[in-house]
């Protein structure tokens, strides 16, 4: 009993940050199965909707905040889809990563000139930041809520991809970009909406993230942008299941490796875990072999 009262507060925070990991992971998987393209610029949108609820809160109450910030940061999505990559639809590959890295680097230094690069403190939510014991291991709320409503949405994301016009737009366009262009397919739709979903899941992230980090930074977005790319990579890039179980994997690793008194390498466990996965299974967990046409 000691030794699980011991670690349960790490596996408790390790499931609770897979979570967080995940619904960023999976605006990387969406935008890669369609656009076959990274979106470096995913981190820091989730940063920007941290800094968002810091400024809104102070003139918003909480519940007015949090829609407006997860409105904000669609808009957001929407606007850099638009502005960044539209444009270069038909470039090289490479065109299109450099803009997403100056899109990255864009965000954060907006967010360095407006907040001087001060650590701005996230507004407690109610309920959500409340203390809770659980099996006599004191973690605050949202690490229970956030693997619930974590498989919520993928269930009902899984589901829009399944069951609607959209959806089946979406993975005809991820199958083949030219043959549904021909078959009449709104392909900028379909990006905007990859786009959209994606930012909608990364506001969700980042009110769970820094309800238990409450710390925001320009940089704050780099370090689980990197690791929900790693899940993504680590579960298949292109697969949403595989990008959430990734994500999960990555979490409760990192924080078990924290409960073992080993902090320092926590962070370097993601990068290795990413190179051995490179080496041994390319395309991940659950990823497809691809197949170049002749």
């Amino acid at each position: 009993m000691g030794f699980i009262q011991t670690n349960l507060p790490y596996l408790l925070s390790g499931i609770s940050a897979g979570g967080q990991y995940a619904l960023i992971a999976i605006g990387y998987t969406m935008v890669y199965g369609i656009l076959r393209l990274i979106n470096f610029a995913h981190g820091d949108v989730f940063m920007v909707a941290g800094l968002m609820m810091v400024y809104i809160s102070t003139f918003l109450p909480i519940y007015a905040a949090i829609p407006l910030v997860i409105l904000l940061t669609v808009l957001l999505g929407f606007v850099i889809e638009k502005v960044a990559y539209k444009p270069l639809r038909s470039a090289p590959r490479m065109s299109v990563m450099i803009s997403a890295i100056g899109v990255s680097y864009l965000l954060q230094n907006l967010a360095l000139y407006i907040t001087g690069g001060l650590n701005k403190t996230y507004p407690a939510l109610p309920w959500v930041s409340d203390t809770v014991t659980v099996f006599g291991a004191t973690t605050k709320r949202v690490t229970l809520i956030t693997p619930i409503l974590t498989i919520v949405l993928v269930v009902i994301l899984v589901q829009l991809i399944n069951h609607t016009k959209i959806g089946m737009a979406m993975r005809a366009v991820s199958k083949d970009f030219e043959t549904s262009q021909l078959m009449g397919i709104k392909i900028n739709n379909v990006i905007s909406a990859t786009f959209i979903i994606g930012s909608l899941l990364a506001g969700v992230g980042s009110l769970l993230y820094f309800s238990n980090y409450p710390g925001v930074t320009p940089t704050a977005g780099a370090m689980p942008g990197l690791k929900a790319f790693v899940a993504a990579v680590f579960g298949g890039i292109g697969s949403i299941p595989g990008a959430v179980i990734g994500a999960f994997i990555i979490g409760i690793c990192e924080n078990i490796i924290k409960g073992a008194g080993w902090t320092t390498f926590s962070d370097a466990f993601t990068f290795v875990l990413l190179i051995v996965i490179l080496v041994a299974k390319p395309t991940g967990l659950f990823g497809e072999k691809a197949t170049d046409k002749v």
